[in-house]
């Protein structure tokens, strides 16, 4: 079963020209996002980002925690239905992941990345 939160990782490298970020185009509805996705059953915030990280990108570096947090809408969800009533917003816990000469690999879920400057990540992410 999902559980009652999101996460968010924020792939990022350090160049000659300053820090880059990974962007993700998903397939499903061709919007950019960093890695993203929700626990499973008992899993932690940490446990399900690693988790995405891998699945999603082929990565396995350590996480570092933001002390960024937001909330999302719980009708953003499929699994919505099956939570309680008076459950409106689940929390977001957001990691950043280094991943310094790494290759990327993409999963299904997406089409291609970009690798773009902060200004570049702030117009092209949903």
């Amino acid at each position: 079963m999902r559980a009652q939160f999101q996460i968010l990782v924020i792939p990022f490298r350090k160049t000659m020209e300053g820090l880059e970020f990974a962007v993700l185009k998903r397939r499903d509805t061709t919007c950019w996002q960093f890695v993203s996705g929700g626990g499973e059953d008992s899993e932690t915030s940490e446990q399900a980002a690693q988790s995405e990280t891998v699945e999603e990108i082929g990565i396995s570096a350590p996480l570092i925690p933001l002390d960024s947090f937001s909330t999302v809408p719980k009708s953003c969800f499929a699994a919505a239905d099956s939570w309680e009533d008076d459950i409106f917003v689940i929390p977001q816990y957001c990691f950043a992941v280094n991943i310094a000469t790494s290759v990327i690999i993409l999963s299904d879920e997406h089409t291609e990345f970009q690798w773009v400057s902060y200004d570049q990540a702030h117009t092209m992410l949903k």
